[in-house]
């Protein structure tokens, strides 16, 4: 049995066929992380969210930013932006049962036997590793309640931009989200900083990426994770050094699908069907 991590789906359906087809996934035995973001962007959103759906036990699925801005779509607190793919979605017969299924989905994974935890975007500095199972948790009961309707009015905007105890109500979840399902960049302080998306080196100086501030409680766990495209696990030999995976290897852009074993550390790629971005 073996365990594979895969980067950002976004759509882009045949890929991920490339990809299993590469490590020859036997779904009998195998299973697979996907690290959120299955849908949006890409060719073939409903096709993505079908087939993983359809794994069952031998799929773990975290959310990330484009399943949530889905959720506010089809509720009718955002406008769909010009670049959605996800109309396929939002007809189709079971779109309630879709819809349902990615409510249900977690921010977090954390598996002990494999010592990896899977995030979308990002942990702030002051969360250990049982907190921010223990925040996650929290937030994943709110958005699977009764209150789900009126807290998605409340989940979109950048503040508050730095944790505290003392958070409550829809501040405290709407910080919990922005960090696992937005972040990529924050102060020493660990205040975010959400709008910079360019690879480290391009941002201002007193910026850091999330995972290399040298104070970050979770440092000396493995740590899977997406949403940054710009940021590759193969370009960069020190990443071993935070304990972290990134594995958004820009197959939406023209790049790869990439994918993890987790119990050995093998990278295995795919190149992309779709236009590549210059």
């Amino acid at each position: 049995m073996s365990t594979y991590a895969i980067g950002d789906l976004q759509g882009c359906y045949a890929e991920l066929q490339d990809l299993l087809d590469k490590i020859n996934f036997d779904e009998s035995n195998d299973c697979l992380w996907f690290v959120g973001d299955l849908i949006n962007r890409g060719p073939k959103s409903l096709a993505c969210i079908q087939f993983v759906k359809s794994l069952g036990v031998s799929a773990k699925i975290v959310l990330g930013n484009h399943d949530l801005h889905l959720l506010a779509i089809a509720n009718k607190v955002r406008k769909p932006h010009r670049k959605d793919t996800f109309d396929d979605i939002l007809n189709a017969k079971n779109v309630d049962e879709l819809l349902s299924w990615i409510r249900n989905l977690p921010l977090l994974v954390y598996d002990t036997g494999l010592n990896f935890t899977m995030i979308h975007a990002g942990l702030p500095p002051q969360w250990s590793l049982a907190q921010a199972i223990e925040l996650a948790q929290e937030t994943e009961a709110l958005l699977r309640s009764d209150q789900f309707d009126v807290f998605i009015k409340y989940m979109y905007g950048d503040e508050p931009d730095i944790w505290t105890e003392s958070l409550e109500g829809y501040d405290r979840h709407r910080f919990i989200i922005n960090c696992l399902t937005r972040m990529r960049y924050c102060y020493k302080d660990g205040q975010l900083e959400l709008s910079a998306k360019n690879a480290p080196g391009k941002e201002n100086k007193a910026l850091n990426p999330w995972y290399a501030l040298k104070d970050r409680q979770t440092k000396e766990h493995k740590i899977v994770f997406g949403h940054w495209s710009t940021v590759r696990l193969g370009n960069e030999k020190n990443f071993n050094r935070y304990n972290v995976y990134p594995l958004d290897t820009g197959c939406l852009w023209g790049g790869e699908m990439t994918a993890m074993r987790l119990e050995d550390e093998k990278l295995f790629s795919v190149p992309s069907r779709q236009s590549k971005i210059v």
